[in-house]
């Protein structure tokens, strides 16, 4: 239990982060009028992140799987600013 707690806490944030940031940029129109949106739907994926552990059969797994994640989203972040798909000013 206290690795999988261990891992929401060091993780959760890291990984909200990093799938906010994937969404933010693939949004469609200006960032200005769906700031606010965007927002408001960090805490609820926040609140996932942190549940996500607990839902996996192991501490290692739940590591393994929100590492995972994290590096995937922010590898996808800066694989799109690389190709030139998303521009970051």
């Amino acid at each position: 239990m206290w690795g999988k707690s261990v891992a929401a806490g060091l993780l959760g944030l890291p990984m909200t982060v990093g799938v906010m940031g994937l969404l933010t940029l693939l949004w469609p129109g200006p960032l200005r009028a769906n700031a606010l949106a965007l927002l408001i739907c960090a805490f609820p994926v926040w609140v996932a992140a942190l549940a996500l552990p607990f839902q996996l059969r192991s501490a290692a797994r739940a590591w393994i799987v929100m590492t995972a994640i994290t590096a995937l989203c922010f590898a996808a972040i800066h694989g799109l600013k690389f190709i030139g798909w998303v521009r970051i000013a």
